[in-house]
């Protein structure tokens, strides 16, 4: 009669085997952060034209549309074009978020362009989490603009004290060191000790100067301090330049200039400021 060989059950292996199944989940994960998914954060619009509402016009608007969603993927996120000649002529521009991968840098200009909000407006920006679409009857490739801008916070969660002036230094180097980056694209941390960790992001679009890049992100800094300078989640997205900071890791980790994109937190209000015409600040909760 042969008899098994058998080890004793003990603590140790069924902590061993805990340890391993545990490991194996963990890396086996896609991602450990929190990335945050694409949303609509709305729009700056001129008034409605009669001339927006010509045949032409909309024709015009559509190819525009359509070749920013072809081209701006495969030219790592970022693209300018016109459509049209004359009086209908219009210039386009698109950006996704540096962290985006080109299928939903594709996915997000696709979602922009169908919004209706400003289909009769000469000039209009539209914003998303993961990029934003401006297009004019002028054009406007390479000048840095100010006169639209939009802000989204939590209201109710708000940043430590003691940890406010060191996020004031930290997203004012987001600022500095942004227009000397590759593709003016930038991502840092900041280890704030048993308050845990802030992420930063700050991005210019592209046809900026290095110059004009930081003086943008200065002055979204310098237009909304008052408003999320002690909250723990925001972001500011203009036309030109945009910065997020977060107490989790709400972007995607990529390695080249257009990497990856997807859950927020709880309700988010939002702040837009218009400045190409009387001052008009809104706030509602989404």
């Amino acid at each position: 009669m042969t008899s098994a060989l058998r080890f004793p059950w003990t603590q140790s292996m069924e902590l061993l085997i805990f340890i391993i199944f545990s490991t194996f989940l963990l890396l086996s994960s896609p991602c450990p952060c929190h990335a945050d998914s694409n949303s609509d954060l709305g729009s700056q619009c001129t008034e409605v034209e009669k001339a927006t509402n010509s045949s032409e016009y909309q024709a015009n608007l559509s190819e525009l549309q359509n070749s920013l969603v072809a081209n701006a993927p495969i030219q790592n996120g970022f693209y300018t074009t016109a459509a049209g000649k004359g009086a209908n002529k219009i210039y386009g521009r698109t950006q996704c978020r540096g962290d985006i991968s080109a299928t939903d840098c594709a996915a997000c200009i696709k979602n922009v362009t169908v919004v209706q909000g400003c289909a009769n407006s000469k000039d209009a920006t539209l914003w998303f989490k993961w990029c934003f679409v401006r297009y004019s009857d002028r054009s406007f490739f390479g000048e840095s603009d100010q006169s639209g801008m939009v802000a989204t916070y939590n209201d109710t969660n708000f940043e430590d004290a003691k940890v406010v002036s060191e996020g004031l230094y930290f997203t004012k180097a987001l600022a500095s060191t942004t227009p000397n980056q590759p593709s003016m694209f930038y991502t840092a941390v900041l280890d704030v000790g048993q308050s845990g960790k802030r992420y930063g992001m700050a991005q210019c679009t592209r046809d900026l100067s290095k110059s004009d890049c930081g003086k943008c992100l200065d002055f979204q800094l310098a237009t909304f301090l008052n408003i999320v300078g002690n909250k723990r989640n925001w972001d500011i997205h203009g036309s030109s330049c945009s910065m997020w900071y977060y107490d989790y890791q709400f972007y995607f980790n990529y390695s080249t200039p257009a990497a990856k994109g997807g859950s927020t937190r709880s309700s988010p209000h939002r702040v837009a400021i218009g400045m190409a015409f009387p001052v008009l600040v809104f706030l509602l909760v989404l």
